[in-house]
């Protein structure tokens, strides 16, 4: 039989009672979730969801599906979000995109549902399937879809978004539901994809639905009054009398978790229809969009009297008494095992597993001393386990793998008498680090590059550092699984875990995001920091051929204990005619070069994750000239606009709210409003008189993108103007000079459209399409075959002073280190100081 079960099992495990699962905390099931887990086993039907985006997905649905029905139901969205904008924090591009995952897995976590990827990455905003599919790369997404579908059995696929190209909402979107509707035929077919199935077996659903909404029939009004015969619809607002809530509270619980992409949502209660178009397969005669398919035990061979005794179970299940269903249970377990190798065999047995491990009150805890270890490190980890229950439970065995240590015990866990067993391992010397899998590897625009089938999918990668657990309960061998966490408490909070990482001995970076050199030399910071106590070595900088690095002052660093960094100085000299590249930092210990940064995503709503990336940054050559020194920054959704600011030579003020005053105004040469300062800062509104009576006064006030849906939109500026949704996604989009002698085109930097090449991701985004006769647009631009907008930049004298608003994405290329990027932000924040030496 084909290993495919392996894989499966792997994932499977730990997240049957997801209401209450909090990544590696342990579970601990209510009796409420036990009856429902009990009422699940007796089902064997399995959905997939499939779309695009991390916030894409029906959590009303998925909810629905999961708790209601109780079927297996699993998201795929095509990509991690790396695209989008953040509204929370500092993260864009793949930390976002590892940010997104975490908050897809604690929707999860609530709704009910599971959660898979495939490789495409995420390359921003793009406006319609054709460009979509040429950026990822067709054939290894369809793949990955295809994977997905054998992986997960699904007897019915729902696609969130229509495969008719004439409903485009976003390439990414179209795209997703066409690749579902290819792979719907090919997962079924054994010489498509044939290297899968050496971990899988073809597998073909029976039906597929487009998931559909007024938002593709031209809004709410016209979608009631549309014919609906033809769609299939389900009342998704049912109550749940174990969970007391409703299943629109649930999911909108669910939603919530999208906390960077502000979908925070209210609950609702009573009806709320939800509406399918059937897509292909075979159309069921009812609304049921299960009808016809089996989804007992009978569909299995030898399965029914499973079924039968499963719903004695549930008949006799005891709230007030969970453990007394226990024995039924393990007569089912062993019913289970019996069955000839299968998918359901082994959803089932695994499931059985955990509401035995619930009903017993079983608690399992593997802790370790210090939340990272190094390879070849040692770390002190506690193992707890208790028995809630009076059932006769034996420890026999602890394995702690890979390979790590083995103890055999016949410790008998009697009623609420914990058992706690402390040791200490080594880390072997070859442990692979604890990173994203999917960043582990050289990507490219448009895909990343995992090379591993079984990783392919899997939202997180895989713990290195487990431990099994082998019981006797009645005489009947189960065996658990706990990964390897750390928990501390903190005195505000109470009790915080995290996860158990294997992490390098050293952690390298530059202390700026980017470099921008002009004829001059310019100092370089590099911080080291100690991932491991008693390590000494050199800090160092590669840097491009033609550049020449010299150390200012000691560069050994010598660290006693873990987590002491220090930070050196180097000089760092551009020479006339070097090319562009990158300076990458490092620490050599030994004869080992470590070259690796580690960047911590820590947020309240999700566990805490590590990433690790190259520590190399852009260096460019390039004159860039500013006036303005004295700059106030008022942060919107969290850039790093401030930092590259301070590169060009400018003192940056962090505005807030307070700070906002015309007195404290007056002092600087221009204020910037961060992006989305309007989207995400209430508040700032009601400062707007201060700030335009600053611009009248002689200031500048460069207010970068909103979008166009804020209530607050349509007063951004002091002349009228009205925001869109449009962009240009294009970042090698011809941009057009319309006004060449204009101030911001030619002071204190004259540009030329060699400031506008090696631009990222894309031009710009939420362009205004109206605007006053005062605004100047120096500026058009247009994706191919597209019109030309000339809303990206608008420039308008106020008073004495300058109000600036642009749409150009300033955050994703002062970063990256774009040299004209740099240019033309430095034109804005100086036109106020026209004249005075830059």
């Amino acid at each position: 039989m084909k290993n495919f079960h392996r894989s499966f099992l792997l994932g499977l495990l730990g997240l049957l009672f997801t209401s209450l699962a909090g990544a590696q905390k342990p579970v601990k099931p209510s009796a409420a979730d036990l009856h429902q887990a009990i009422k699940k086993l007796n089902v064997l039907g399995s959905i997939l969801y499939v779309a695009a985006h991390p916030d894409d997905e029906n959590t009303r649905f998925i909810s629905y599906c999961a708790n209601e029905k109780n079927y297996n139901v699993t998201y795929l969205s095509l990509t991690r979000g790396d695209g989008g904008q953040n509204l929370i924090g500092p993260e864009i591009r793949e930390l976002l995109g590892v940010l997104r995952t975490e908050e897809l897995l604690m929707a999860r976590s609530i709704d009910g549902g599971k959660q898979r990827f495939s490789r495409a990455n995420d390359f921003g905003f793009s406006k319609n399937p054709e460009e979509t599919l040429r950026f990822w790369d067709k054939n290894e997404v369809l793949s990955d879809v295809v994977w997905a579908i054998r992986e997960t059995r699904p007897d019915v696929i729902v696609n969130r978004f229509n495969h008719d190209k004439k409903f485009d909402t976003h390439g990414h979107h179209t795209a997703s539901a066409m690749l579902s509707v290819e792979a719907f035929d090919l997962a079924g077919k054994a010489d498509a994809y044939p290297e899968q199935l050496k971990y899988t077996e073809v597998w073909q659903p029976r039906r597929q639905f487009f998931n559909t909404s007024w938002w593709f029939y031209g809004g709410q009004e016209a979608f009631n009054k549309m014919d609906k015969s033809n769609l299939f619809s389900a009342d998704l607002g049912v109550y749940y009398p174990l969970k007391g809530k409703s299943n629109n509270e649930v999911a909108a619980e669910a939603r919530s978790m999208h906390r960077c992409q502000g979908f925070g949502s209210l609950s609702t209660r009573g009806e709320s229809l939800e509406w399918f178009d059937f897509v292909k397969g075979d159309r069921p005669q009812s609304q049921d969009l299960f009808e016809g398919i089996n989804t007992t035990w009978s569909r299995v061979k030898g399965g029914e009297p499973i079924g039968v005794l499963i719903a004695q179970i549930e008949q006799n299940y005891r709230s007030d008494n969970p453990a007394a269903s226990v024995p039924d249970l393990l007569k089912a377990f062993k019913m289970i095992q019996s069955l000839p190798p299968g998918y359901w065999k082994t959803v089932k047995l695994a499931e059985t597993e955990e509401v035995i491990r619930g009903c017993l009150g079983l608690y399992f805890d593997a802790t370790a001393s210090e939340p990272t270890a190094t390879p070849g490190g040692q770390v002190k980890l506690r193992l707890e386990a208790i028995n809630r229950s009076d059932l006769d439970v034996q420890l026999r065995a602890i394995s702690i793998q890979p390979t790590l240590k083995d103890t055999v015990t016949e410790f008998v866990l009697s009623n609420n008498k914990g058992f706690v067993y402390n040791t200490t391992v080594t880390i072997p010397a070859t442990a692979s680090y604890t990173a994203p899998y999917w960043l582990q590897n050289k990507s490219s625009i448009g895909m990343y590059n995992v090379e591993e089938q079984e990783l392919r999918g899997k939202p997180e990668t895989p713990r290195y550092a487990t431990v099994h657990w082998f019981l006797s309960v009645n005489g009947i061998l189960i065996q658990y699984e706990s990964d390897i966490a750390y928990k501390v408490g903190e005195s505000a909070v109470g009790e915080v875990w995290r996860p158990f990482e294997v992490l390098p001995p050293v952690f390298v970076e530059c202390t700026e995001a980017s470099y921008i050199f002009s004829d001059k030399d310019k100092n370089v910071s590099v911080r080291i920091k100690a991932g491991s106590d008693n390590i000494s070595g050199t800090a160092g900088i590669q840097a491009p051929a033609g550049w020449v690095v010299s150390s200012v002052g000691d560069n050994t660093f010598n660290f006693k204990r873990k987590g002491e960094e220090k930070t050196f100085l180097f000089k760092v000299n551009a020479a006339a005619g070097a090319a562009d590249g990158e300076l990458a930092p490092f620490a050599q210990i030994g004869d080992k070069k470590h070259t690796m940064r580690l960047i911590t995503i820590e947020y309240d709503h999700i566990p805490q994750q590590s990433v690790l990336q190259p520590a190399k940054v852009n260096a460019s050559r390039a004159d860039v000239r500013v006036s303005a020194r004295n700059v106030g920054y008022y942060m919107g959704a969290g850039d790093d606009i401030p930092a590259a600011l301070r590169q060009i030579g400018c003192t940056v003020t962090i505005l807030e709210d307070k700070d906002l005053d015309a007195d404290n105004l007056a002092k600087f040469d221009a204020i910037v409003l961060g992006i989305r300062a309007y989207d995400t800062k209430d508040q700032l509104i009601f400062h707007q008189p201060a700030l335009f009576d600053y611009v009248q006064k002689g200031g500048t006030l460069v207010t970068q993108y909103n979008n166009n849906f804020n209530a607050n939109s349509a007063s951004l500026a002091p002349f009228p103007m009205k925001l869109s949704r449009q962009r240009v996604t294009d970042e090698t989009a011809e941009i057009r000079l319309l006004l060449p002698e204009h101030q911001v085109l030619n002071t204190p930097n004259k540009l030329s459209a060699a400031d506008f090449s090696g631009w990222v991701q894309e031009r710009g985004l939420y362009f205004p399409t109206e605007w006053d006769k005062a605004f100047a647009a120096p500026l058009s631009l247009n994706d191919p075959e597209e019109k030309a907008l000339d809303g990206a930049l608008l420039v308008a004298p106020y008073g004495e002073g300058q109000f600036v608003y642009t749409g150009i994405s300033f955050f994703r290329q002062l970063p990256a280190g774009v040299p004209g990027a740099y240019r033309l932000f430095a034109n804005l924040i100086s036109l106020g100081t026209v004249g005075e030496k830059p």
